[in-house]
């Protein structure tokens, strides 16, 4: 069957005329590269040779083909952020979860549908801290002759927003696993691969994007930061909000947008000021005790006929615990739900969870710095153990003794969860899924809790969309809240930010077989446990059911 599946494919892309499709192919070339910033240089991870890496462009669609050839030191996967890989979760990239991970010297072919989805996404490592220096957007045109449901910009631009450490990332968490305490934060923001001049090193350069006046542009923003929400601002200029996670949504005005790790935004600007250079901003959201990198990027927007050396226009960056500023922007998302791109919110829930996400403390012997303890992070008090074998080829293929299926649906235990934390704060280690039988309805409600500090923690599943139904500060009320869910319009999304001692309510479909990774892309809570994984079961027919693994697919 899956041969003639092939050729049925191979049939509509040499014979375009009876099916519109394209084959995208890409070669993605793991190497290292010295790489200067912040007016010290030193060598960094990458693809081709580029921070950020390459932008791959595909229509809806269209199948994409990937081969990733890995020249380092270290073992590599690539996730593809956002994409639903339906059936192909063989493709999704999470090392140990869904591949075992492209060792040095050999290569993998990553092999994938852009199916009813367009906008923007990204690519990133999804192994160790490699994500810092190793990703890059994926533009999702519409299809041939599909027009976009606002008026067409003039011009588009990606502009991806990161971090930068001084240090190698891989030396600071590995020292920080050591401790057993937190990471140091990074040293820098970055807008496209710079943080723009700062103080200590004045001579390093920005971003520059260059504009015409009266013409608009689409701003096709990606948060690829390790460890912080960003907000991001342009002096002078309001932004249109046209779109999230590759989702349209109702437009509306904002002169200041808020962006996790993980989400991706596309805004338009028109360039109405006739002339001048004005900044574009990032700076740290942070509404909680934690420590977070002060350094606001900067970029400039500069109007053609403007003379180089004219003065920039400045703008103010809202204060990093801004939470209405946040908010304001969050909770005007609403998704489009038009005939054409109607929210498919489920109004039947199968499976109702409730999970809570936070940190604890674990007893950890070699941990001098941490006094005998380490920093974890748990969903429903269970801290996440990587197999060494990857979970979705061991629930192909049989594997035994890799993972159970027994992931709590409910907390192990009731507390108050934004108020007095328990006196126990260890948690239980485990490789535990939670099983969904396919096209099932999933109501998730992600609860914050208080122990050691309650924090925003932006959740991204893997493999689906998902609709955010509600949120609110406080304890989760079953009887109460689900009364005030948007079942209408809510925001469609990948990744979602549980609110600091809050909580957020998110619905599913399980319409994708396979294993699907569920994790806080905030990389230092991923690396602490805060992950777990879905598995879901096939349907009825090859149609609902995941593919075989492909030939090279890489041995652990």
């Amino acid at each position: 069957m899956e041969s003639w599946l092939r050729i049925l494919f191979l049939f509509a892309c040499l014979f375009p005329a009876f099916v519109e499709c394209r084959i995208r192919r890409y070669n993605f070339n793991v190497k290292m590269k010295t790489t200067t910033r912040l007016c010290s240089s030193k060598p960094i991870a990458t693809v081709n040779g580029k921070f950020p890496g390459p932008t791959i462009y595909a229509r809806e669609g269209d199948n994409v083909l990937v081969n990733v050839v890995n020249h380092v030191k270290y073992n590599v996967s690539i996730h593809w952020h956002g994409v639903r890989q339906l059936r192909t979760g063989w493709s999704d990239g999470p090392a140990y979860i869904t591949q075992c991970p492209i060792q040095p010297g050999q290569n993998y072919v990553y092999n994938f549908t852009i199916t009813g989805q367009r906008g923007t996404l990204f690519w990133h490592a999804h192994i160790l801290w490699l994500r810092a220096t190793m990703h890059g957007a994926i533009v999702i045109l519409p299809k041939l002759g599909v027009p976009y449901p606002f008026p067409k910009p003039d011009h588009e631009a990606v502009v991806i927003l990161a971090e930068w450490w001084k240090s190698d990332t891989e030396a600071v968490i590995n020292q920080a696993i050591k401790s057993g305490l937190a990471p140091n934060v990074s040293d820098a923001h970055t807008i496209n691969g710079h943080p723009g001049a700062i103080s200590n090193c004045p001579s390093q350069g920005g971003y520059t994007l260059s504009v015409d006046p009266g013409k608009s542009y689409m701003l096709r923003v990606i948060n690829a930061a390790l460890n912080e929400e960003l907000f991001f601002k342009i002096a002078g200029h309001k932004m249109t909000m046209v779109e999230v996670d590759a989702t349209y949504v109702k437009p509306f005005k904002t002169d200041t947008i808020i962006i996790a790790p993980g989400q991706t935004t596309n805004v338009i600007v028109k360039a109405d000021k006739g002339s001048g250079k004005y900044m574009v901003a990032a700076s740290p959201f942070m509404d909680a005790p934690i420590a977070v990198d002060n350094v606001t990027a900067t970029a400039t927007l500069h109007y053609s006929g403007t003379l180089a050396s004219s003065v920039t226009t400045l703008t103010k960056t809202p204060p990093k615990n801004a939470t209405t500023v946040a908010n304001n922007f969050i909770d005007s998302l609403r998704s489009l739900n038009s005939k054409k791109y109607p929210a498919k919110v489920p109004k039947k829930v199968d499976h109702s969870l409730f999970f809570t996400v936070g940190l604890g403390v674990n007893p950890c012997s070699s941990c001098k710095q941490g006094n005998g303890s380490r920093v974890v992070a748990s969903i429903n008090n269970v801290t996440f153990v990587m197999p060494t074998v990857a979970i979705l080829q061991a629930h192909f293929f049989g594997i035994k003794g890799v993972y159970t299926t027994d992931f709590p649906q409910n907390p192990p235990f009731k507390f108050n969860y934004t108020g007095t934390p328990p006196t126990n704060l260890a948690t239980m280690s485990g490789t535990k899924v939670y099983r969904l039988p396919y096209n099932a309805t999933v109501q998730l409600v992600l609860q914050d809790t208080g122990i050691i500090s309650p924090e925003n923690h932006p959740i991204h599943l893997h493999g689906f969309n998902f609709f955010a139904v509600g949120k609110r500060i406080g304890n989760f009320n079953p009887k109460k809240d689900p009364n005030n869910f948007n079942l209408i319009n809510p925001v469609e999304r990948n990744t979602i930010g549980v609110p600091s001692g809050g909580w957020v309510a998110i619905r599913f479909r399980a319409d994708n077989p396979g294993v699907w990774f569920m994790h806080c892309h905030l990389e230092i809570h991923t690396t602490w446990g805060l992950k777990m994984a879905f598995l879901v079961d096939n349907g009825k027919g090859p149609n609902e059911s995941l593919l075989p693994p492909p030939k090279d697919l890489p041995k652990c």
